[in-house]
């Protein structure tokens, strides 16, 4: 970026970076590798189990000690990036994510194997809000921005499908250790491709010193209440230490929001999160992200379980979804981001992705893929990649460049809490419906086939009874937007909704100096 760029308020730069387009892409790839990997594993956790000797209690640990890491430092690497500058948190983080993705392909004990979760966990903490938000300085113009989120939005939303197919297609015919072993080539891709193209504009950073009390209580709270809820799907919900858990998450951040309203420089500005677009964005996208990540979770067993479907036939089973995000995100999204309210896309975004949801509450043994499931993923692609694409720009825009960074991990952490309490509360519904619909049926089941039937139909009720569920998050999701959300068009010069202090709200695509 030039160095003459313009100071006045609400001004744009006079020249934008002319590499930004190429940094779209390594920024891209970083960002599919840290989402592929949510979902990578689950296939090839199986496999891992059995090699490492994991036992049944502890195997969770691979997938919980990534989510308790990333989610629980979401909010430091925010703001790490915003204090040693993003490009450099970027380009660290995926050092880091590559090293600990070799660490865990090599793992010969379960040990070794939570360990290498861990640090990717930490380092993919550093690397998701940098992406975001080098994405949110670098692209100004409002028709670019709309162009550029649309294909990070895509990717933010499709990359966990995909992660299905490329973990079925490594472990069916290479070995589980290559679903790590993958993240390599795409961190050096990556990190190369930042290190020479990326030029970060300047005059972005937060020069104040580290809230270290914010840093702590962030970071436990955050971890007690993902890991309350994960206990809570193994454990139940009654569970002494779960409700612990709960109990000490809600008094950290408590802690935490009195901590900041108080502190001189603190880790999360209470301005972004207050200001009621901003606050719309992030929990209308955790709430979408509980129904979502719960869904993936059981249309993945019933299609394996239920249909008997491979690994592989699974991830392909997935496509729909990916084909509709990539619709909704990068042609619907785009095209009209810059031409209505970003309300009016979100919105009905969600509302789509919810027929697709209330379709999958038809889900019976029987049901054909290509009637029921394949229009539903459709659906539920094409909403998602429609609200997903304006949330993920809205949630950075307006937003101080020296908080940016933060803003921007505020979008993952409310995702990665979403996912968390999707996995654990939907769970739960189907398994207690499970269980009630098994113990009303199984007496008039005189054969064994007839009793593993009433099991099989047992487990589609208790799938359609926690989906019922996600359909109304769905709902409720599109209810918040529509509340909350009060901007015009991102192109417009408010972008608050009101008059008021316009000019202080349109900040990022100013470089001050």
């Amino acid at each position: 970026m030039s160095d003459t760029a313009s100071k006045a308020p609400g001004s744009t730069v006079g020249a934008p970076d002319s590499n930004r387009w190429k940094a779209l892409v390594f920024i891209a790839l970083a960002q599919l590798m840290v989402v592929l990997d949510a979902t990578i594993v689950n296939i090839a956790l199986p496999s891992a189990q059995q090699d490492l000797g994991i036992s049944d209690g502890n195997r969770q640990w691979v997938v919980t000690a990534y989510a308790l890491a990333f989610g629980g430092l979401l909010l430091f690497g925010g703001r790490i990036a915003d204090l040693w500058g993003r490009k450099r948190a970027f380009v660290i983080g995926l050092t880091g994510f590559a090293a600990a993705s070799a660490l865990g392909g090599a793992a010969t004990t379960g040990a070794m194997m939570f360990g290498a979760r861990a640090l990717q966990g930490v380092f993919g903490a550093m690397l998701a809000p940098a992406a975001l938000s080098l994405l949110a300085v670098m692209f100004t113009d409002a028709k670019e921005r709309a162009k550029a989120f649309g294909i990070y939005g895509a990717i933010a939303g499709g990359g966990g499908a995909v992660g299905f197919i490329l973990g079925g297609v490594l472990t069916e015919y290479l070995d589980w250790r290559w679903t790590f072993f993958v993240n390599i080539p795409f961190a050096i891709v990556a990190a190369l491709g930042a290190y020479f193209v990326i030029r970060e504009p300047e005059g972005g950073r937060n020069r104040n010193p580290l809230d270290i009390p914010g840093v702590l209580l962030s970071t436990l709270g955050l971890v007690a209440l993902v890991y309350g809820f994960t206990r809570a799907e193994s454990d139940g919900w009654g569970d002494s230490l779960t409700v612990g858990l709960f109990v000490a998450s809600a008094v950290l951040l408590l802690a935490f929001v009195v901590t900041e309203a108080r502190v001189k420089a603190p880790l999360l500005p209470l301005r972004v999160v207050t200001d009621r677009n901003r606050g719309g964005i992030y929990l209308s996208l955790g709430i979408a992200i509980i129904a979502m990540f719960g869904t993936f979770l059981f249309l993945t067993y019933y299609l394996q379980v239920v249909k008997g479907f491979s690994p592989i036939k699974t991830g392909f089973a997935f496509l729909p979804m990916i084909a509709g995000m990539m619709v909704g995100s990068t042609q619907i999204g785009t095209r009209l981001m810059t031409r209505v309210p970003a309300r009016a896309l979100m919105g009905p975004g969600f509302l789509v992705a919810a027929v697709g949801m209330l379709l999958m509450t038809q889900l019976e043994i029987g049901s054909s893929y290509a009637s029921t499931i394949l229009p539903a993923m459709l659906l539920l692609g094409l909403g998602m990649g429609t609200a997903f694409m304006p949330a993920m720009s809205l949630a950075t825009l307006g937003v101080e460049p020296r908080d940016a960074g933060v803003a921007s991990a505020m979008v993952n952490t409310s995702q990665q809490v979403g996912g968390a309490i999707g996995t654990a509360l939907l769970n739960t519904i189907a398994a207690s419906a499970t269980t009630s619909y098994i113990k009303d049926h199984i007496a008039g089941a005189g054969s064994k086939s007839q009793q593993q039937l009433v099991a099989l139909q047992g487990q589609v009720h208790g799938y359609t009874n926690a989906i019922w569920f996600a359909v109304g998050m769905l709902v409720l999701a599109a209810v918040i937007v529509v509340t909350l959300v009060n901007t015009g068009t991102p192109g417009s010069t408010t972008v608050t909704g009101s008059e008021e202090g316009a000019e202080d709200e349109l900040a990022v695509p100013v470089i001050a100096h």
